[in-house]
């Protein structure tokens, strides 16, 4: 147990038999009266803000959170397979984990999990990925002066927006976060 006045923003904490993350916190010293904290924890399984206000001397539980590389391996259920990078040990991660942007994982493709006491609390796509296009309608000529976009689908059956120049059988480039074309891989 660690005391209120150890407390650091990114640190993840245990409250209430939750696990939030400090997005905030700030030391307070009122004219009348003793010192405190205030914070914003943001849960980590609902997304959901809270603020707080603690004591200097208030007991809290730190957790020891390990972010490791792990490589996606196979879809069982509502879980994925995957394996440490070192190890090789295999672990199940719940899918809810990633998000919407679990659309753009693909086999073998490098993951970061967050693991508390043996459970898989965060994880999260790395921040770009490179897909080839299956398929994409032709740019009709003259269209590709303007920034027009048209859809494309990419190997894994998702459909994203690429500029007109961009064809069947390109490499292009993906942010994961928010599903937006980046560029064109060579």
């Amino acid at each position: 147990m660690a005391k209120a006045s150890e407390i650091k923003t990114g640190n993840i904490l245990r409250i209430n038999n939750e696990l939030v993350t400090v997005d905030e916190w700030n030391h307070r010293t009122p004219g009348k009266g003793g010192a405190f904290y205030t914070g914003k924890f943001r849960n980590i399984k609902s997304g959901r803000i809270v603020e707080a206000r603690m004591n200097t001397d208030e007991a809290v539980e730190i957790c020891r959170v390990e972010t490791n590389d792990y490589q996606y391996l196979y879809e069982e259920g509502d879980y994925l397979i995957v394996m440490d990078n070192n190890t090789y040990e295999q672990f199940n991660v719940d899918k809810a984990l990633f998000g919407s942007a679990i659309k753009f994982l693909k086999e073998g493709m490098n993951i970061i999990v967050s693991m508390e006491s043996e459970e898989a609390i965060m994880a999260q796509l790395p921040n770009f990925a490179e897909f080839e296009i299956t398929y994409s309608e032709p740019a009709v000529k003259g269209d590709t002066s303007t920034n027009a976009l048209k859809a494309a689908t990419l190997e894994n059956g998702v459909e994203v927006k690429v500029p007109m120049f961009v064809n069947q059988g390109d490499k292009i480039k993906i942010d994961t976060r928010t599903g937006d074309y980046v560029e064109r891989v060579k």
